[in-house]
């Protein structure tokens, strides 16, 4: 397994893993991380940051967190939160929290919950104005999965300024119309 090639955080991976072994849940690999599912269904996931051990439960927004433990993962995250570790103190402090969210992340997949479809999100004037202008780019970008959609519109309206923004949509436009998303080839 991944844990024992752990660069950075090898004695807290392997204290959460043990406290996530004993929860019953299956240990398998994905992403290149130690994840851990339950019935094939994904439940959390563990990734060495430089700053610390995570462990990330896919449907965290779903979760009881009364003691409000778990951490969004950032703004363009939806449904996942984590718990942030970094030392095996802290692992074994927090073994209880950890096994009580993985009962009840279990029990939310066991009910079948799901997280409801991500609002539309509002789009980067620039990328509006282009698509105004040419109904073939709007009809190509319309025709998009909503994550392309979206990858698209967080990267343009990552610009600072309305001629970056500009220039990217129109750098971007022949792949939108091939039907590609942004990290496409």
């Amino acid at each position: 397994m991944l844990v024992a090639n752990a660069a950075k955080w090898p004695q807290e991976m392997a204290a959460l893993r043990t406290v996530l072994l004993q929860t019953g849940l299956t240990e398998e690999v994905k992403w290149r991380q130690p994840c851990y599912t339950h019935d094939g269904k994904n439940i959390a996931v563990m990734g060495e940051m430089n700053a610390g051990l995570t462990l990330g439960f896919f449907k965290g927004e779903l979760l009881d967190d009364p003691d409000g433990v778990l951490v969004d993962n950032g703004p363009n995250s939806r449904s996942a939160r984590r718990l942030f570790f970094t030392s095996v103190a802290e692992v074994e402090q927090m073994a209880p929290t950890v096994r009580r969210l993985v009962d009840n992340a279990v029990a939310v997949e066991q009910a079948g919950l799901t997280v409801g479809p991500a609002p539309e999100p509002e789009l980067v004037a620039e990328l509006v104005a282009e698509l105004d202008a040419d109904p073939a780019l709007r009809a190509a970008f319309e025709a998009l999965t909503p994550g392309r959609r979206r990858a698209y519109n967080i990267y343009f309206g990552g610009a600072k300024q309305s001629a970056t923004r500009t220039g990217r949509v129109r750098k971007y436009a022949p792949k939108i119309l091939a039907g590609k998303g942004l990290q496409d080839r």
